[in-house]
């Protein structure tokens, strides 16, 4: 594909226009031209991101609307995010969607769009249009609105979801720094007109701390669970830190068993939603789950959520969880008897449905065991 775009405006010539105009010595004329040529051949191979770049002013949003036409507008009204969502639409897939893109603080899936944080509203937008509209699922200004951070997790959590699907996406905006999170497959830098390919690459690393937290801890992530606010007093309070923030929570109480001894659950597991898509909470019960192992004891965790569900069953989770309880399908995932049909159970967990799972994955270290699951 050729972009050939060429914009003609008329120059003002109002007072004010002449006086600017004499103020900055900048010569007067009757017409104002801008014209952008690049190659854009992005059909020319498979790809699922693209990625148009580049600074205030460089062309972005004429190059998208001459290609892809202007972007959908979303109507917001409605009483919550889900009764936003077009009709017809299941909610196991607007919980799938919504949870794949990072928007996992369910209690927010229930409040108005206009009363959620900068972050929410970003990454419920996205996922509207995923569900919504045909593909490519092109947005504009995107990442603008938010936090840095949140615009480099919220990206790697979207290319995700958008390859798991086979989808189109592209992703219009001013921010560099999103790059290596995208992943895009194909990139259009306005700042030069060039267009480059990429291959898919593993995101940057982040480092990852697990420890023991005083249990007044809670109360920061309560908010976003979905279930109540209330922890036992009992519980063991574990934090994940990334690049030295805290970022996920996870309560830990023992469970008398019948006919078993050292069992453990995981009671509460939390990311705060800056952080929601990168697959903390996984990796925090994986610690948790290889110190217990590594000091006698047996993790197990009890996920309702489909995409905590789906993060246990994937291939990689298979090699720390095994299913202990399935008593029926959960997830939108296909699935089959062996490997991925999703358990549920109720009654133990205060009748909510849950699959449980038990640690099975490899110990750490017995010393580095006991510094981690030590009493705060």
């Amino acid at each position: 594909m050729k972009i050939a775009i060429q914009v003609e405006t008329a120059t003002s010539m109002s007072t004010r226009a002449r006086q600017a105009s004499a103020m900055f010595d900048a010569p007067p004329s009757e017409t104002c031209r801008l014209s952008w040529d690049a190659d854009l051949p992005i059909e020319d191979q498979p790809w699922n991101v693209g990625l148009v770049v580049g600074p205030s002013g460089s062309g972005k949003t004429t190059v998208m609307r001459h290609v892809w036409g202007e972007p959908a507008e979303l109507r917001w009204g409605g009483p919550s995010v889900i009764d936003d969502v077009a009709e017809g639409i299941s909610i196991d897939r607007i919980a799938e969607t919504f949870g794949s893109v990072g928007f996992n603080t369910i209690p927010a899936w229930m409040r108005p769009f206009a009363v959620l944080s900068n972050g929410e509203r970003f990454r419920a937008d996205i996922a509207r249009r995923l569900l919504e509209l045909p593909d490519p699922v092109v947005v504009d200004e995107f990442t603008s609105v938010v936090d840095r951070q949140v615009a480099k997790v919220a990206s790697h959590a979207i290319q995700r979801h958008v390859r798991k699907r086979g989808r189109k996406f592209v992703a219009v905006g001013c921010h560099y720094d999103v790059i290596d999170w995208l992943q895009p497959d194909w990139v259009l830098d306005m700042a030069t007109c060039s267009f480059t390919r990429r291959s898919l690459q593993r995101r940057p690393s982040l480092e990852c701390v697990a420890a023991r937290i005083p249990f007044a801890a809670w109360s920061v992530f309560a908010p976003f669970h979905y279930l109540t606010s209330e922890l036992h007093r009992s519980a063991r309070t574990y934090g994940l830190w990334v690049d030295g923030r805290l970022a996920a929570f996870a309560g830990v109480l023992y469970r008398p068993h019948a006919t078993s001894h050292g069992i453990y659950g995981v009671s509460r597991l939390v990311t705060l939603p800056d952080w929601q898509g990168l697959g903390l909470s996984p990796k925090l019960v994986a610690l948790l789950g290889a110190a217990y192992a590594a000091t006698g004891g047996r993790l197990r965790t009890y996920p309702a959520h489909p995409a905590l569900i789906d993060a246990f069953q994937s291939d990689k989770g298979r090699e720390s969880w095994r299913m202990v309880k399935d008593a029926g399908v959960r997830t939108g995932r296909a699935s089959n008897s062996n490997s991925r049909a999703a358990g549920s159970i109720t009654g133990a967990m205060g009748g909510r449905p849950c699959a449980v799972f038990e640690y099975c994955g490899p110990p750490m270290a017995e010393k580095e065991a006991q510094r981690l699951i030590a009493a705060a």
